[in-house]
């Protein structure tokens, strides 16, 4: 079943989580604690009135628009290819905004996106992500580019998850085609398994009310031995699944849980940490990304994952205020998670017509009005 309120509590949660998460990604916790009190950063560090998002949400609304793009193509043409081939395309339309200037000029798009003058600003992309997608973005699980397992491949899948209802493709289905998503880019078992996790993870809370979120976690491992029994590492993904299920039932320090699961620059531990702190504080969206934040790792990666997952759990009516007020981009964010909420209406034959459904994501020529809150 399908519910709005999940799917932008999704994608703001995600955003929600980096751009908490950004502000400290290259500070040691001890830097942190100083600068930000004994809990830590717990609202956002505002630039210019501003919260900024990283390149986590940024390729996340990409990964969007590719789904988009792809479900388009395939209504009004009749025929389309895989979905991460048009989610491959729209990567290169990120990179744009990460190498050239706004406006785009005689540029062949095939995102709306490029349309956003605030999706033009370098916020630390991974260097396996510019140099994969500059070389084509067209690693496959069975012919990987690189050996990378980053935390690039997991945090910008979660709009797989929130997309397909379950009708026309099952929940491994649509688990693979996040692995497949990750694999463009990210060629190691452990670069793209923990995307296929968590987009499972991210497809059962959000299209289920009565799964609990530990059974979520359960399930997507059951799945995972079916889908990668053959992968060498899956083993030490599992394993580590694991340990972050007991820690969360554990009364340990936050911050001494998650040294134990690592910092979150490899998918899996970025995975493991998110597990950790949406299990923790599974009844509080705000709880659990002060928590995935506060440590010397990779904190924006960790924020965006753990807010894709407690605002895909809990809704959007569940996200603070605070998150919301001043979150770069929030109106877009929102834009984007309404649109796969809604999907594509328009037939190659049928008589329905939507304008502005056919700018974005046949002509490419929308600029949306509003970019930031409003509040």
């Amino acid at each position: 079943m399908k519910n709005i309120d999940k799917y932008r509590g999704c994608l703001v949660g995600g955003a929600s989580g980096d751009a908490l998460g950004y502000a400290v990604e290259f500070y040691q916790e001890d830097f942190i604690f100083k600068k930000y009190g004994e809990n830590g950063i717990t609202e956002y560090d505002l630039i210019n009135g501003i919260a900024h998002i990283s390149d986590d949400t940024q390729m996340t609304l990409f990964t969007a628009n590719g789904l988009l793009l792809g479900t388009t193509r395939g209504m009004t043409r009749g025929i389309m290819q895989a979905y991460p081939s048009y989610i491959a395309s729209c990567y290169k339309d990120w990179l744009k905004t990460q190498l050239e200037c706004y406006p785009l000029k005689e540029h062949l798009s095939y995102s709306w996106l490029v349309n956003v003058p605030e999706l033009f600003n370098r916020r630390a992309p991974g260097n396996t992500c510019i140099s994969a997608i500059e070389n084509g973005a067209n690693g496959t699980i069975d012919e990987p580019i690189n050996q990378s397992k980053g935390s690039g491949g997991i945090m910008r899948v979660a709009p797989i998850g929130l997309y397909f209802d379950g009708k026309k493709y099952t929940s491994d289905e649509i688990a693979m085609i996040g692995a497949e998503t990750a694999a463009l880019t990210h060629g190691h078992e452990l670069g793209y398994i923990p995307a296929a996790a968590l987009v499972h993870i991210l497809h059962l809370i959000s299209h289920n009310e009565d799964i609990s979120l530990l059974e979520a976690v359960m399930d997507t491992k059951k799945a995972l031995l079916r889908l990668f029994a053959d992968k060498t590492h899956l083993k030490d993904l599992i394993l580590l699944i694991d340990r972050a299920v007991a820690l969360a039932n554990k009364n340990l320090d936050d911050l001494e849980a998650i040294r134990e699961l690592g910092q979150g620059w490899v998918a899996e531990e970025t995975l493991a940490i998110a597990i950790y702190c949406s299990l923790k504080y599974s009844d509080d969206f705000d709880k659990a990304i002060i928590a995935s934040v506060n440590h010397s790792g990779d904190s924006d990666s960790t924020g965006s994952v753990t807010g894709n997952i407690m605002g895909a759990y809990l809704g959007y009516k569940s996200i603070p205020q605070k998150y919301i007020r001043n979150l770069e981009l929030v109106n877009v964010i929102m834009e984007i998670a309404d649109d796969l909420y809604n999907d594509c209406k328009i037939t190659e034959y049928g008589s329905y017509h939507d304008e502005i459904w056919e700018q974005k994501y046949i002509k490419k020529t929308y600029v949306p009005s509003k970019t930031s809150s409003e509040e």
